[in-house]
């Protein structure tokens, strides 16, 4: 999923802040949990905590927490009084994800659900002013659609993963869903008059989404 050269993306790596709780929970999610490459990762994590600060949102929600790291940088933005609700479908990671909330010092910001997003979602009572995607990919279209029934104008959607290791950029077989998935969401984005997008080739790719 990496693009530039390693060279680059190491003293991109260097050069930018991280704190030493993401750190200690990247390492852990590197040593114990399956698929760590699923991590949001420094770069993308500190994306996500600066759109959080210049937004200073009331109410954040995030599809897909996996281990806790980019919704510890999502929460650092909330202003006074805020909530970040984060859904995860694996409960096996229940116990690593509130380890670092608590660590982190956010732990009452942040409200873990557990479950399928896709049936948690249409329950939530609240609109959202930032709403974080980075669940499994065969239902992007669907969270992306729900998300923007949950934003209030003006709001801001961020999509991770959207240039999936540059599959995008090649014919995929019918049977890849998720490659198929993702490249129908990026020309739904692309096309979608409710909103303003960039799509930004950091790491992954990242989307971004303005409502109007």
């Amino acid at each position: 999923m990496d693009f530039l050269s390693e060279d680059i993306l190491n003293y991109c790596n260097k050069i930018t802040s991280e704190d030493t709780i993401l750190e200690e929970l990247e390492r852990e999610t590197n040593y114990k949990i399956l698929m760590p490459r699923m991590l949001s990762g420094k770069i993308v994590g500190q994306l996500l905590r600066f759109i959080s600060f210049v937004k200073k949102p009331e109410r954040i929600l995030e599809v897909g927490t996996y281990t806790g790291y980019s919704s510890i940088c999502l929460a650092h933005g909330l202003r006074h009084g805020g909530k970040l609700d984060t859904i995860e479908i694996n409960e096996e990671l229940e116990h690593i994800i509130k380890k670092y909330f608590k660590k982190s010092g956010l732990e009452s910001k942040i409200n873990l659900l557990i479950g399928n997003a896709m049936e948690i979602v249409p329950t939530l009572k609240h609109n959202y002013d930032l709403i974080f995607i980075d669940g499994d990919k065969k239902n992007y279209c669907n969270y992306y659609e729900m998300a923007v029934n949950k934003l209030n104008k003006g709001g801001c959607i961020i999509i991770d993963n959207v240039l999936w290791s540059g599959k995008v950029l090649v014919e995929s077989p019918k049977k890849d869903v998720e490659t198929n998935e993702i490249k129908k969401l990026n020309l739904l984005v692309r096309n979608d008059q409710r909103v303003k997008n960039t799509l930004l080739p950091i790491r992954d790719g990242v989307m971004l989404c303005e409502l109007l």
